[in-house]
């Protein structure tokens, strides 16, 4: 680190849990963000100032008026812009030393694995379900580390999938992918403005202990949010042997979820 950096990451730098071994790693990370909307905004953010050293930035969206009233990276003048284009900007504003790559695509399957394989940590911060199975499945098939969120109304929830691990959960041990779930979208329901940005942000500080290598936090866990109470709660999940992605006994029953929480499609590129 030039001494430029030392000054800018020195507030992480003097934390023993990070110091100049924890930021290096940072440096030369590389993340892939999947959606850049309410929970994608705070989430880049937040990796660009930390110093991560390689973003790439996927959403095929273009930036609404509507958005701005959650997706803090964008701006009311680059409205009609593609939402990628507007966050590495903001992004380059924050912290011009990052390197962004903005992809302005729905990736497909076979794209998705090419994008995970060269990503240290990828953030899943899509509004459907369809794109959050298919990141789940890319993130096994590759062993990356995945950090998924979910905002609607009030209600939140961010789970961490370490594929690194054998003995860990994916999302379809959660929310199976056969299961009945209503998909919410904020041009209907809704959403809590904050409640993104505390979403997106967790989001941001799971990856950067991932790492950094830091093991304490939300591995294997569940955490939910509701906003309008301010509840808070963690729980614990286990791996799905029936589980048809990544379940060590092939069955076509998929049951019971791994916990009694309702699924939330993410929201914030509506």
């Amino acid at each position: 680190m030039n001494d430029q950096q030392l000054l800018r990451y020195s507030r992480h730098i003097l934390l023993d849990e990070i110091g100049i071994e924890g930021q290096q790693h940072l440096l030369d990370a590389r993340v892939l963000i999947i959606g850049l909307g309410g929970l994608g905004s705070p989430a880049a953010l937040y990796l660009a100032a930390s110093g991560v050293g390689h973003l790439t930035l996927c959403d095929h969206d273009t930036v609404d008026f509507s958005n701005l009233q959650r997706q803090i990276i964008h701006r009311t003048a680059t409205v009609g812009q593609s939402k990628v284009s507007s966050a590495r900007a903001t992004l380059y504003d924050i912290n011009p030393e990052v390197e962004c790559v903005a992809l302005n695509i729905r990736a497909d399957e076979a794209q998705l694995l090419e994008l995970v394989g060269k990503a240290d940590a990828v953030l899943d911060c899509s509004d459907n379900f369809a794109t959050r199975y298919a990141i789940n499945r890319a993130c096994l098939a590759q062993r990356k580390p995945l950090v998924s969120g979910a905002a609607i109304r009030f209600d939140g929830q961010i789970e961490v999938f370490d594929f690194r691990r054998d003995d860990g959960p994916c999302y379809n041990c959660l929310f199976p992918e056969d299961s009945i779930a209503a998909e919410l979208r904020c041009a209907t329901t809704g959403v809590f403005a904050p409640l993104t940005g505390m979403i997106g942000s967790l989001q941001a500080a799971e990856a950067l202990k991932l790492l950094m290598g830091i093991e304490r936090g939300l591995s294997g866990k569940l955490l939910t949010i509701n906003a309008l109470d301010m509840n808070i709660m963690r729980s614990n999940l286990s791996r799905d042997a029936a589980c048809s992605v990544c379940g060590i006994i092939p069955s076509p029953l998929q049951g019971g979820r791994g916990c009694g929480y309702e699924s939330l499609s993410g929201v914030d590129n509506e």
